[in-house]
């Protein structure tokens, strides 16, 4: 039930506009997908997002795996019927949390220049997974590719991502193609373990080999010739954007393009108005919901600042031509109060709308590639 139609190329661009089919429902591409770490988006429940018209939704295997546990979800009938969410989802193998509890974020690494952390989550990275003990209760957790895939099952999103590791953005040449060697040999293990009961889900090859352009298209070779339904471009993205941007604009070409591609953990406006010209599908980010709780709204003039003292005043919508929600019933004065007040339907109001503003922003950009001005 998993499909990929391109509807059309730009004559100016890369860029394209193309349909995903899923057993939930279509994702049109390019399109962003909202995180929802815990089966749900901060501030909102599913109902909402759903209203919203938010196709596509992140789930993170690694945190479901350690609360409720993923058999508890699988018992529920699924992560769709638990969280009660009708549309698409997709989720994560759980490799990257694991391996930022070595590593840190990818911010806190950049700045450390790779230094391991020593908090004692991770003990062990051996071929056959990764031992870690659980943030939660202290318990030993060994994850495989088996174990990342038999949990994702018991999720049932509709897409699914092999278990990989990420390696540190300061890592040596040596370390680099071990670690690239590494995961090409669990991605295998994975789309096997996954191939023995599809259950009507899609899974994403995770092409790897930070900034360094002959191990991404040493990935990009390899995985393009086992049976994976799309693509997600992870790893090490590079220190800057402008570094981002040259690795991709290597590797884009390189990759089927038949199938979808996904580029992981990216989603702010800066880095899609340099994306969506290369021909990427669609984007993963917290970063318009994580905006929201810091009283940053997104609005077509760029973000507004709900806290400035001036918008106590202001008794006009976040923006006049915009239909969310909270446009349609809410001023900025009275979110500003909110705000001021930390009441916590300020995070919801704000979250509806910068989650609104993506959906819209997404929808003209795909006219805008339908037009070719893009």
């Amino acid at each position: 039930m998993f499909k990929f139609e391109i509807l059309h190329r730009s004559q100016k661009s890369r860029a394209r506009v193309g349909r995903i089919h899923t057993p939930h429902g279509m994702i049109d591409t390019p399109n962003f997908v909202a995180v929802g770490t815990n089966g749900t988006l901060k501030a909102l429940d599913n109902h909402m997002v759903d209203s919203i018209g938010l196709q596509l939704m992140f789930c993170n295997t690694y945190h479901l795996l350690l609360q409720p546990g993923t058999d508890v979800v699988k018992r529920a009938g699924g992560l769709h019927r638990f969280i009660h969410r009708k549309m698409p989802i997709i989720t994560d193998s759980g490799g990257f949390q694991v391996f930022s509890l070595a590593y840190g974020s990818v911010a806190s690494e950049l700045k450390s220049s790779g230094a391991k952390k020593h908090d004692g989550h991770v003990l062990k990275i051996t071929e056959d997974g990764v031992l870690f003990r659980s943030y939660r209760d202290g318990k030993l957790i060994l994850l495989t590719p088996e174990s990342s895939i038999q949990a994702q099952k018991d999720l049932g999103a509709d897409i699914i991502i092999p278990f990989d590791e990420l390696p540190p953005y300061h890592i040596s040449y040596d370390k680099l193609k071990a670690s690239l060697e590494r995961t090409h040999r669990w991605e295998k293990r994975s789309l096997d373990e996954h191939l023995k009961n599809p259950q009507n889900q899609a899974m994403y090859a995770v092409i790897h080999g930070g900034v360094d352009p002959e191990f991404r298209k040493q990935s990009c070779d390899f995985l393009s010739r086992l049976p994976f339904d799309g693509f997600a471009i992870g790893g090490s993205l590079g220190k800057t954007k402008p570094e981002m941007f040259e690795m991709l604009k290597t590797l884009l070409p390189r990759m089927p393009e038949e199938k979808p591609n996904h580029l992981l953990g990216i989603g702010d406006l800066e880095s899609l108005d340099l994306c969506v010209p290369l021909g990427i599908d669609t984007f993963d980010s917290s970063y318009p919901t994580r905006a929201a709780r810091h009283g940053l709204l997104l609005t077509s003039e760029g973000g507004l600042k709900v806290l400035k003292k001036e918008m106590a005043n202001h008794f006009a919508p976040i923006e006049h031509d915009c239909t969310c929600w909270t446009c349609k019933h809410f001023t900025l004065a009275y979110l500003h109060h909110l705000f001021k007040a930390n009441e916590l339907t300020a995070y919801t109001l704000a979250t509806v709308h910068n989650l609104h503003f993506m959906v819209e922003l997404m929808r003209k950009i795909r006219e805008s590639i339908l037009s070719d001005q893009i």
